[in-house]
């Protein structure tokens, strides 16, 4: 099991509560995917080698999708897939579903929090990466739900925290 020390979580929004929804050229999202690939560098830079990704659609498979590309330039890089619960894809759209395979197969570990779906497994799983890791990079616009429970939760644990606002126009 990777040190937590040298261990970086991630949390974020998924399409539904991005001000772009699954319209990943919109300029806000390949600003947020920059940002995002910015921190991991960063994270890796400061001795971060083990990152550790819950797979939600949205903002977590940008996070999935940047380390891997940063894995190509340095393989001691590792990838972790904190899945929820088995079914966590199931009802997702055929091509979302297949992006999740894809990146799923492609980490180096899976770790599977529920073995089925319970009212609280995607909570159980945000509080694994955090139990796992001293780092957390957040894209988060401020509303109540998952990503603020996972941030919330990081700040009690003494997690570092790297926060990526995304801006919701109109507020």
């Amino acid at each position: 099991m990777p040190a937590r020390q040298e261990s970086c979580c991630f949390t974020g929004h998924r399409p539904g509560k991005l001000p772009w929804g699954h319209r990943e050229q919109d300029p806000r999202c390949l600003a947020l995917k920059k940002r995002i690939k910015d921190a991991i560098e960063a994270a890796y830079e400061e001795g971060y080698r083990h990152f550790l990704c819950g797979m939600a659609m949205g903002c977590d498979l940008y996070f999935c999708e940047e380390v891997l590309a940063l894995r190509q330039g340095h393989p001691e890089i590792t990838l972790e897939a904190a899945i929820p619960c088995p079914t966590q894809a199931q009802a997702w759209p055929a091509q979302q579903r297949q992006r999740y395979e894809r990146l799923v197969a492609a980490c180096d570990l899976e770790t599977m929090v529920s073995s089925q779906y319970t009212p609280t497994c995607m909570q159980r799983r945000d509080r694994y990466m955090v139990d796992h890791a001293s780092l957390l990079i957040a894209a988060f616009d401020g509303s109540a739900g998952g990503t603020r429970y996972t941030m919330e939760y990081a700040m009690r644990r003494g997690l570092q925290i790297v926060d990526l606002p995304i801006v919701v126009e109109g507020l």
